[in-house]
């Protein structure tokens, strides 16, 4: 039986930070209503609809996790994030091929595959689909055609959340609410593996002691932040002797370059788009402090998401 209330009810039972209702009135019910209706004439005709289920049992080992249709490297750490609570499983992970570094040594997937031809779907007892676009369904219907499969957003689509307590509250739903509501939100976090060799990568490299990490850059303009010249200055007006280490992709090497020749070189580490992701992501771990520029989900009085920089710091291993 159809229920369109799925594609915007959160699918768990615990409430997290969402902006629902902000998508429900900016969206018309049309639209809405028909993207689900594709989705679903889509599972039916790959004849998939019977093999949905809504829970993972204790007797599903071997799983085959297809994640793919939020792409981004961000996106994928969050959406996988709750990984973490199939330990003792046999997990395998489809994605795009641009993510297949970060998962490499992973503490839980055994197996990244980017290409259906390359993957033994007979061994899959169970497969977990990010969500039931098109794309996604299409890949399962192929590499696992009789095999049954459980859904993280399933027909959710569209509402703004937490896409970390998302991956964990319904994965938490999933295995029977194994964990409690504050347990869940206490816990849930993105993490990485980060392989001995690129460990040893950054620690050739010449960083200085005790220094703050600021991401430069951006992909969209109104998500870079612009003045962090500013904010190294007022640092450097209180503690001279602060260091600096940049990171970030190809977008920042300009910025780099130019507070490498404004600021003391002393006090300054060019990282910007020389590492790997996961080697970045040790140089973060290293850091006293992490910079960045992001989004917040709090609301103002105009119901407008609103942007700061995030102070962090990293726990040291």
């Amino acid at each position: 039986m159809l229920s369109f209330n799925k594609t915007y009810t959160l699918p768990f039972k615990f409430s997290i930070p969402n902006y629902t209702q902000d998508f429900l009135n900016q969206t018309p019910k049309f639209k809405r209503w028909t993207k689900f209706i594709k989705r679903y004439l889509y599972i039916v005709f790959k004849g998939q609809k019977n093999l949905e289920i809504f829970s993972i049992s204790p007797t599903h080992k071997n799983i085959l996790w297809i994640n793919i249709s939020a792409p981004s490297l961000g996106d994928s750490l969050m959406d996988l994030s709750s990984r973490i609570m199939l330990k003792g499983r046999n997990v395998d992970l489809f994605t795009d091929k641009k993510n297949t570094h970060i998962y490499i040594n992973d503490h839980i997937f055994a197996n990244i595959y980017t290409e259906v031809t390359s993957v033994d779907g007979s061994k899959y007892d169970l497969v977990i689909i990010d969500s039931y676009s098109s794309r996604s369904m299409n890949i399962k219907s192929k590499i696992a055609p009789t095999t049954h499969f459980v859904g993280m957003f399933g027909y959710y689509n569209g509402p703004e959340v937490n896409r970390v307590l998302f991956s964990f509250h319904q994965m938490n739903h999933l295995l029977g609410y194994v964990r409690t509501e504050d347990k869940i939100n206490t816990s849930a976090k993105a993490s990485m593996s980060i392989s001995k060799k690129d460990q040893e990568i950054v620690r050739q490299i010449s960083l200085p002691n005790n220094y703050i990490a600021i991401v430069l850059g951006g992909e969209w303009d109104y998500r870079t932040y612009n003045n962090w010249g500013k904010v190294i200055q007022q640092i450097l007006a209180s503690d001279k002797q602060t260091n600096f280490v940049f990171i970030g992709s190809a977008n920042a090497k300009d910025k780099a370059k130019e507070f490498l020749k404004k600021f003391p070189e002393d006090n300054t580490a060019n990282c910007v788009a020389k590492y790997s992701f996961n080697q970045t992501a040790q140089i973060i771990q290293q850091a006293k402090i992490l910079l960045c520029f992001c989004k917040i989900n709090t609301k103002n009085a105009t119901d407008r998401c609103s942007y700061c920089i995030s102070i962090i710091r990293p726990k040291r291993r």
